[in-house]
């Protein structure tokens, strides 16, 4: 009986290894509430670490024109205000924050001029009365005020204030639950150089020092 040479048998094919799962995707996170504010940050919160950035104080005015041309004269109108910044210096152009519905908001819609008066730290009063909610007129409020009226604007500027300026809207952006407002510088001056500005720190009026 002849012996038949056994054949060797194939190696074994390796098995190919698992494909590894395809990592998941994070999950999105939900960034807004119905509320609008994104999660996790309540106004009080928000707020309060804003409140943690100091900032000038400035005085913005415009004049709103009578309806009737026979009628009674316009009125001065003026609003205080913290969040105010230059934006660029050509052409010299600046940015005022401006509560959507607000009176000043309403006037700058309308007409496109406006001037602004940076407050020195003595003119906490000035600013604390054009803060105040609720007023009819903004009238009275200038009666005791050294002022001039701007030659561009037709606004009144702050006699005493560190510096003051005069513009005209270039644009209107709408951002949450205010309006930024874009204006080309058209006068500059600083009529006093005496005394520090007044600051706005933590909810209150402060100086420098």
């Amino acid at each position: 009986m002849l012996n038949t040479p056994s054949v060797p048998s194939a190696p074994p094919v390796p098995s190919a290894p698992a494909a590894s799962a395809t990592p998941s995707a994070p999950p999105v996170p939900h960034l807004r509430h119905g509320d609008g504010h994104a999660e996790g940050v309540s106004e009080d919160e928000f707020r309060a670490a804003m409140s943690r950035l100091a900032a000038g104080v400035v005085l913005v005015t415009a004049y709103e024109p009578a309806l009737d041309p026979e009628g009674p004269r316009g009125d001065d109108v003026g609003m205080t205000a913290t969040a105010f910044m230059s934006v660029s210096l050509d052409p010299p152009l600046v940015l005022i924050s401006l509560r959507e519905g607000s009176r000043m908001d309403d006037l700058l819609a309308e007409q496109p001029l406006w001037g602004v008066s940076i407050l020195s730290e003595s003119q906490r009063h000035i600013a604390g009365r054009f803060a105040m909610k609720g007023r009819v007129s903004d009238r009275l409020l200038f009666e005791d005020i050294p002022y001039v009226r701007g030659k561009e604007s037709g606004a009144l500027l702050v006699g005493g204030a560190l510096a003051t300026l005069e513009c005209r809207t270039e644009q209107r952006v709408p951002a949450g639950d205010h309006t930024l407002v874009i204006g080309r510088v058209l006068t500059a001056t600083v009529p006093s150089a005496d005394g520090g500005p007044l600051t706005y720190f933590r909810g209150r009026y402060r100086q420098l020092g």
